[in-house]
């Protein structure tokens, strides 16, 4: 018989909890890279454009993380 360490829906919000640190983690890096290349001379669209491929980047990093991160734990 084994025994499990947390009940189900425990483990359903701390990987709610990590999905959505990896969101404001992933939004942080975006607004800090549009401000950076605006700040560096690029136009705004092309800022979003920066700012938008770090949030791609980050997020698709932190979320495969957390998902390899699960498939170890179970």
């Amino acid at each position: 018989m084994s025994v499990s360490l947390a009940s189900p829906p425990v483990h359903a919000l701390a990987l709610l909890v990590a999905v959505l640190t990896a969101a404001l983690l992933a939004l942080l890096a975006a607004i800090f890279a549009g401000f950076l290349a605006h700040w560096d001379g690029a136009s705004l669209p092309s800022a979003l454009l920066h700012a938008g491929t770090v949030f791609g980047a980050a997020l698709t990093l932190l979320c495969s993380l957390i998902a390899l991160g699960v498939a170890t734990l179970t």
